[in-house]
């Protein structure tokens, strides 16, 4: 993140540290403050994975009873935010094997456009916005979650192997064939570039 130096990042790792901490021991006011801090990051990691708002909103709220529950199980041998979106994998992946329905609307996204945009680059975005979720939802499961984490929510490699535990070779390994894969996927829609 811009802006923000190493000694930041560390320091609100040790907060996230000392909020479970005193979770563990049955402080709501640090459950409501980790949940403040990290909700929006989760929910958006969530509904990726699911595509789902209300779905998305219901893991996330049982990510932090889970959190709450287990608490005294945490470890601290990676930081809150990668054992949090590791509770969340897992509880998406379970409601994913539930939940076969597909309830994302294609044509309602791709009509979204940004309002500064002139209405041909508006037309742009959405084309290539719409081909882009296409071949994004055409990658494997696995696939997408090594992209969502490292891409979205800009997690090392250390860290994905954490959330989704397998081996950081693994990580490597799929990350390539995943951005091989949509590179192909793309190149067979016809971009060959990012954004106009």
């Amino acid at each position: 993140m811009p802006g923000v130096g190493s000694g930041s990042l560390m320091t609100r790792a040790a907060d996230d540290a000392s909020l479970i901490g005193r979770i563990a021991g049955g402080d709501e006011t640090a459950l409501r403050a980790l949940f403040a801090r990290h909700q929006a990051r989760v929910f958006r990691f969530i509904l990726r994975l699911v595509r789902n708002e209300a779905v998305a909103e219901e893991i996330t709220n049982e990510v932090f009873v889970e959190v709450w529950r287990n608490a005294r199980n945490f470890e601290g041998a990676s930081s809150a935010t990668t054992w949090m979106l590791s509770i969340a994998h897992n509880r998406a992946v379970s409601s994913l094997r539930k939940r076969r329905e597909e309830t994302w609307d294609e044509d309602a996204a791709a009509a979204l456009s940004d309002p500064g945009d002139d209405p041909e680059m508006a037309a742009q975005k959405r084309d290539k916005g719409a081909i882009l979720r296409r071949c994004l939802d055409a990658l494997s499961p696995e696939h997408k979650a090594i992209i969502d984490l490292v891409y979205y929510h800009e997690l090392s490699v250390e860290e994905a192997s954490k959330v989704l535990k397998i081996p950081e070779n693994t990580v490597k390994t799929r990350m390539f064939y995943a951005r091989k894969r949509l590179s192909e996927l793309l190149k067979q829609a016809g971009i060959d570039r990012g954004w106009p």
